[in-house]
């Protein structure tokens, strides 16, 4: 019979070799993800972590319901004003646990605010526009989504949320034009910019300038999980005229897993109600371990940002020119550059199916993910493929090493080529991180914290660092 200790070294086993495997041996192209640093990650797993701080606004007065958490009041305090410095944002709200719940809080927000008053039943949001599923709308953006119930029926009973109309020749762009006929003719109580499949600026400034003047103009969203960590070089649609931008704390920027909501002084109507659906309405636990990472992440991105932004998007141009030139079809458009994000879009069909490109690539070490193109009429036949070079960025690689990688991936898509050795001796180059602290310094800092909670480990690993 299996002893305790027998199964928990099974599990280290393998849970070893995958962190070798992902963090040693492949090259990481997803671009919905990203490795924290060593310090966000010792954070995560502090005392916080098995810790509550439920709080809420009361009569004026913040009240936390649990003793022992005049810390982690501070962190909070602290997350807000870091966050204002890097987005130049009016209001933040921390506490939800993903860009998902993000979203279901500004949603729900806004139907609340809608309601104030009313006795009757609930009133449904009368019209929306987003950015539709096949199109690189997210799917939380979507009524079979986080807007599933809070939009209004038409008489034959289809929900009133329309797609930002696209350009007939680039649908990664929208059609600022139709948009704004569409605005007008539809009168939407909310507008939600933002895709996961994330190649070009948005409309925003047009928008807001046509809508200004309405007497119950729509709530402006900007879902910038994707591009959260390149806000400002990207685009920055607080300034723009967006009253609200989400996003996720962990994809191009390089936090832990969880979301946050940010207003401009337009959004101070909501605030109240975002705030209440943050807690009680969506979120007791916040995840007080990831709160700290997150401040962390903000320390290093406020000290980092401007480099890191150029770097990553130089290195998504670069990458998406040099697979056009290696005869992988890319999209977004030639004349724009392919892409202003982190990302790259390519398309593998007819010849292969999105999942069997994504799957031959993860045969040799490089893990991205298929994707439903424009034209597809479905994810279940996805005719393309989605790589990110934000993680890869991080550890090192610059253009000319993406160009090598291209290189690569075009003998694996093109001609079924086993390049699984050469990868690996790639990603070898690759393994320190960068736009943080150096291992040196990291270290040592990562021991202090996690010392009280694991002496013992604590003394044996100082022994081995300081040995080294």
């Amino acid at each position: 019979m299996k002893t305790l200790a027998d199964t928990m070294t099974a599990l280290a086993d393998r849970v070893a070799a995958n962190n070798r495997w992902r963090q040693h041996e492949c090259i990481n192209l997803i671009p919905s993800e990203t490795t924290p640093s060593l310090l966000v990650k010792a954070c995560e797993v502090a005392d916080a972590a098995g810790r509550y701080a439920e709080h809420r606004r009361l009569k004026g007065t913040e009240v936390y319901f649990y003793q022992g958490t005049d810390f982690i009041q501070e962190i909070e305090e602290e997350v807000h004003a870091q966050t204002q410095r890097f987005f130049g944002c009016d209001r933040v709200e921390a506490r939800p646990v993903s860009g998902q719940l993000a979203n279901i809080v500004v949603f729900e927000a806004l139907l609340r605010m809608k309601n104030r008053g009313n006795d009757g039943p609930m009133r449904r949001l009368s019209s929306v526009i987003n950015n539709g599923l096949i199109e690189g709308g997210h799917l939380s953006a979507q009524s079979m989504g986080a807007l599933f119930n809070a939009v209004d029926r038409d008489a034959a009973g289809a929900e009133r949320a329309y797609p930002i109309p696209v350009r007939a020749d680039n649908p990664y762009l929208a059609d600022t034009e139709a948009l704004l006929a569409l605005v007008g003719e539809r009168r939407p109580d909310l507008i939600v910019f933002g895709k996961s499949m994330f190649l070009h600026p948005e409309p925003v400034r047009a928008v807001a300038d046509l809508t200004a003047g309405l007497d119950e103009p729509p709530l402006l969203m900007f879902d910038m999980a994707h591009a959260l960590g390149l806000y400002g070089a990207f685009q920055a649609p607080l300034a723009e005229g967006a009253a609200v931008v989400t996003g996720s704390t962990h994809k191009t920027f390089f936090g832990p897993q969880r979301g946050v909501v940010l207003g401009s002084p337009a959004a101070r109507p909501l605030w109240p109600h975002v705030r209440h659906r943050a807690c009680p309405g969506t979120t007791s636990n916040h995840h007080l371990g990831t709160l700290i990472g997150f401040l962390a992440a903000l320390y290093e991105m406020n000290a980092c940002k401007d480099d890191y932004q150029r770097d990553v998007i130089g290195n998504a141009r670069a990458f998406a020119q040099a697979l056009a030139a290696a005869g992988i079809a890319v999209e977004g458009g030639e004349s724009e550059g392919y892409t202003h994000t982190h990302q790259v879009i390519v398309r593998v069909a007819p010849a292969l199916a999105g999942d069997q490109a994504a799957e031959r690539l993860e045969r040799n070490n490089i893990i991205a993910n298929y994707q439903a193109l424009p034209g597809d009429a479905s994810f279940a036949v996805s005719g393309g493929v989605r790589l990110g070079v934000q993680e890869m960025t991080r550890y090192g690689m610059q253009a000319a090493d993406f160009e090598t990688l291209a290189e690569l991936i075009a003998r694996v898509v093109l001609r079924d080529e086993n390049v699984r050795d050469e990868v690996v001796a790639l990603r070898g180059r690759f393994r320190d991180m960068r736009y943080c602290l150096p291992a040196y310094q990291a270290i040592p800092l990562a021991m202090r914290m996690l010392e009280p909670m694991f002496p013992v480990a604590a003394d044996a690993v100082g022994s081995l660092f300081g040995a080294a």
